[in-house]
């Protein structure tokens, strides 16, 4: 019985065509928040419009210098109020002889800058005070509410002209007072958000491993409110050019030998029934500008929003029927 050999139960591997068993496929990692923002903002046709009208603008400002024939504050009496078309003066020039297309893309740089400079400055303060007053609630939230209570009673336009007529008209103070005039929103934006986060499981587990007010405040909630901060800094830009202009069409702005859309507007007033033209050119650029920095700052909306279910282009079309079409009743 020595030579008889055990009876063994057959295997997979046994079986003609079966090998070892095939391992189950990898579970792929889920998308992050950002990434799927980030796709629904391209299948988004007017922000992703809007991003390339922004983006274009700023090649053109970057690149002014070598985009623009000629100085912006060069003058020639020789050559005064030519038309559209002129050989070397594709958009003509101005009661002084300066090449209107020079101009303009020279005033794209101070009214990017300006843009963008206030909204990142009005989204750092406003961030701040609304992230203290949210967190620590009590009597620092009151007086720093009252505070915003207090700018916001004061018009903002006034304020403007009064610093800037004091201090005069330089860059850098119209910089300060636009966005000291600017940042109450995105702070009771950012207060309402805190008061909501601060009362989550995670920031009472930070609190228990010992992470400080400013530690929680900073690199949890500051970071978990960042969507609605990115919408109101993106709709603040636009906000900021057209104050910009205002201020340059009153003379407080931007002087010469510099030169902005808003100053362009100023000194075209004057020949608004010869070369209505002159005017033209300014206000479109300004037009342009700020309805694609309003379709971005819908289209992030829309993106970081997970409710919203129908696209932008539905939603804004479907108002603006409503609002311009008229009754068939």
């Amino acid at each position: 019985m020595s030579g008889v050999v055990p009876r063994q139960e057959p295997t997979l591997a046994d079986v003609p065509g079966m090998g070892s068993p095939v391992p189950p496929p990898a579970m792929d990692k889920p998308q992050g928040p950002w990434k799927t923002a980030g796709k629904r903002f391209v299948r988004n046709p007017y922000a992703m419009g809007g991003l390339a009208v922004l983006l274009f603008f700023a090649i053109v400002a970057i690149l002014a210098p070598v985009i623009a024939p000629y100085e912006p504050d060069k003058i020639d009496f020789m050559n005064t109020n030519l038309p559209p078309g002129t050989k070397g003066y594709p958009l003509g020039t101005d009661e002084l002889g300066r090449d209107i297309f020079s101009r303009l893309v020279y005033s794209s740089q101070i009214s990017l800058m300006v843009g963008f400079s206030v909204a990142a400055a009005a989204v750092l303060i406003g961030s701040l005070v609304g992230a203290v007053a949210g967190y620590f609630g009590g009597w620092i939230d009151t007086v720093l509410m009252r505070l915003v209570d207090v700018m916001n009673s004061l018009p903002s336009l006034f304020l403007n002209i009064l610093v800037l007529s004091i201090f005069g008209s330089d860059f850098i103070y119209m910089v300060l007072v636009l966005s000291f005039t600017g940042w109450m929103g995105v702070a009771r934006l950012v207060r309402g958000t805190f008061l909501q986060l601060r009362e989550m499981q995670y920031v009472e587990a930070a609190r228990a491993t010992g992470v400080s007010s400013w530690g929680i405040m900073f690199r949890h909630l500051l970071r978990n409110s960042s969507h609605p901060i990115i919408v109101n800094a993106t709709l603040m830009v636009g906000s900021a050019i057209l104050s910009e202009s205002a201020l340059s069409y009153l003379g407080l702005g931007i002087q010469a030998p510099e030169t902005s859309w808003g100053l362009m507007l100023s000194n075209a007033q004057e020949f608004m029934l010869v070369d209505p033209l002159q005017a033209l050119y300014p206000g479109l650029c300004i037009l342009i500008i700020v309805l694609a920095v309003n379709f971005i700052g819908d289209g992030i909306q829309d993106a970081l929003n997970p409710r919203e279910k129908k696209t932008f282009s539905a939603r804004r079309l479907r108002q603006w029927r409503n609002k311009y079409s008229k009754s068939t009743g």
